[in-house]
């Protein structure tokens, strides 16, 4: 029998996290322990009640939701509205969710199901698909949670491109020094961290006519509206999974290729704040930084798109 995998999934919930949630909510390798909430995509309440729509569309009110932090570190929230409408879920109408969250901050449930993963040895893998808030505030209250954390594998940065501004990728921008606490904490504490960015985010890509196909169940119907929207958005005739693409990572590592390099947050910059600074120089070149060492992480640089797309269609329907 295999055995499931524990996971975790941070959220934003907008309509890419709705298709990461779905794929985490159903997949039969995967144990979703918990989902803990950050504003970013839209505010705080939205997420939670998009978040707790989503993962009953998928069939499980039994999964524990928290609310977490409303605000990044420093700056305020930035919507994207324009990308996931004003309720974040594409102002789709769906059918509301009215169970209740857990009565745990989300940074409480992180850290109990953490605890209760390091008693049992059952390590937990950490998705992070929202700015890092939430993350941050773990790691820097309760380093010893980390003791249940097998890995971290985020949405965010890039090693190129950017999206929220020409520099930086919208979860990392929206709050970069939780990101940068993130890297820096992960690297003290021993936690493998892979990167999940822009240069494979829109890669995974879900056609209208293949969406269309998925019908019979709520989960199933859902996905398919997910995408039609994600298509409407962007005048296409489809639509990326977006951050369901760092499950399907973590379903199916072997889809992924990566790449091991020092990754530093920036942190001031006018133009460039909350660019994720991949270093590719020679090895003898980055032992002789003047700024001493930056965090060592997997950069996600390609993605098998069709193999992941047909991972989501599979498990969503």
């Amino acid at each position: 029998m295999t055995t499931r995998k524990p996971v975790v999934l941070d959220v934003d919930t907008g309509l890419d996290d709705a298709c990461a949630l779905l794929l985490a909510a159903r997949h039969p390798e995967l144990d979703l322990k918990a989902v803990t909430c950050a504003g970013g995509n839209v505010g705080i309440d939205d997420v939670v009640r998009n978040t707790l729509t989503v993962l009953d569309a998928a069939g499980r009110p039994d999964v524990p939701v928290a609310r977490g932090a409303a605000v990044p570190l420093i700056q305020p929230v930035r919507p994207a509205r324009h990308v996931h409408g004003e309720d974040g879920l594409g102002d789709l109408d769906w059918p509301r969710s009215t169970r209740p969250t857990d009565p745990r901050h989300a940074v409480e449930l992180l850290r109990d199901v953490l605890r209760d993963a390091a008693a049992t040895g059952e390590l937990v893998t950490l998705i992070p698909l929202a700015p890092m808030t939430n993350i941050a505030l773990l790691l820097r209250t309760y380093p010893e949670a980390a003791a249940g954390l097998r890995e971290i594998v985020f949405m965010g940065g890039s090693a190129g491109i950017g999206n929220a501004t020409a520099s930086a990728e919208f979860n990392v921008w929206s709050d970069p020094e939780a990101a940068a606490i993130v890297l820096t904490a992960a690297n003290d504490l021993g936690i493998a961290v892979t990167m999940y960015g822009l240069d494979v985010f829109y890669d995974v890509v879900v056609t209208l006519d293949q969406a269309r196909k998925l019908t019979g169940s709520p989960s199933a119907e859902l996905a398919c509206k997910l995408i039609e929207k994600r298509g409407e958005r962007y005048q296409s005739d489809g639509g990326s999974i977006g951050d369901g693409g760092a499950v399907c990572a973590v379903i199916d590592p072997s889809g992924l290729t990566t790449e091991r390099h020092p990754v530093r947050v920036e942190l001031s910059g006018g133009w460039s704040r909350g660019r994720t600074i991949v270093d590719t120089r020679t090895a003898s070149d980055q032992a002789n930084d003047v700024q001493g060492p930056a965090p060592v992480i997997q950069v996600a640089t390609a993605v098998d798109a069709e193999r992941y797309a047909e991972l989501w269609l599979t498990t969503v329907r």
